[in-house]
């Protein structure tokens, strides 16, 4: 099984996380509902707030990788 797959809240939390990076709309999550859909938005508040914050593209992938 690839390493990627073996975690879903990891992963989830990591792409909502870029989502938000990116400046892309919450409505785009790709979970409708449950646990799963939460922590993408987790990641994706998240994220806005360090783009908002200002950190740098190095910055954030040190963080996203220390999560």
């Amino acid at each position: 099984m690839k390493t990627q797959k073996r975690n879903q809240s990891e992963r989830a939390f990591s792409k909502g996380y870029q989502a938000g990076i990116e400046g892309r709309s919450r409505s785009l999550c790709p979970h409708e509902t449950g646990s799963i859909r939460e922590t993408w938005l987790s990641g994706w508040r998240e994220g806005r707030t360090d783009h908002w914050d200002g950190y740098n593209r190095a910055a954030q992938a040190q963080k996203l990788s220390n999560l």
